[in-house]
């Protein structure tokens, strides 16, 4: 047998521990992210962990990373996102909301409540907010919006998506499918013509009554 499949096998792998963690950062919380517990979770041994990680430091870094990389890296995209009219660029953005492989909401939550209690983790969600905001700014300001107008739409825009995962609220798909044509609108100034609409429903598998 190849000698480094055999090590990958027994020492388990980067993204292995990584997945790890992040299943236990949205379980419960930071301070479960523990290297022997985790061991203990993929039924490695505790010193295989340092093949990949100097320390425990290191795989939270990897962590933020990670939600950095997807959660911000989303929102930029899909804010860049081709499109043609102002409506259609917002439902690319709403896409984050309901898919979780551009925008992880629980991954989201967990990282702002680590950063209640860690100033490091604080500046990094602060820093992600400035460039999630100032991408969707330059999408309203693509479409003709004036720079202060941009500016408050993307707020508006955000810090409502930012309240319903800080708030933990729930909502069935049919209630928001039925509300999102009227957030489309308050947002964006525009309502959404029926065809924005109906591709945006069609890539989600939704079909309204």
């Amino acid at each position: 047998m190849d000698q480094t499949l055999n090590d990958s096998g027994w020492r388990g792998s980067q993204e292995g521990w990584l997945e790890a963690a992040y299943e236990s950062l949205l379980e419960s919380g930071v301070d479960s992210v523990k290297i022997l517990p985790l061991a203990k979770k993929l039924n490695l041994s505790r010193t295989s962990f340092y093949w990949f990680f100097k320390d425990r430091e290191e795989l939270l870094a990897g962590l933020v990373a990670r939600w950095r990389d997807k959660n911000t890296g989303g929102i930029v995209k899909q804010s860049e996102a081709y499109a043609e009219t102002l409506a259609e660029a917002m439902f690319n953005v709403f896409d984050c909301w309901l898919d979780e492989k551009l925008f992880d909401s629980k991954f989201e939550f967990a990282i702002r409540s680590w950063a209640l209690q860690s100033a490091e983790i604080l500046n990094e969600v602060q820093d992600a907010d400035k460039v999630r905001l100032e991408a969707l700014a330059r999408m309203f300001m693509r479409f003709g919006n004036s720079e202060i107008t941009a500016d408050v739409r993307a707020r508006t825009t955000y810090l409502v998506q930012i309240g319903y995962i800080s708030m933990q609220s729930k909502e069935n798909i049919a209630l928001r499918m039925k509300r999102i044509p009227e957030y489309i609108a308050i947002y964006t100034g525009q309502a959404p013509q029926q065809r924005e609409l109906d591709r945006f429903y069609a890539r989600h598998g939704y079909k309204p009554d």
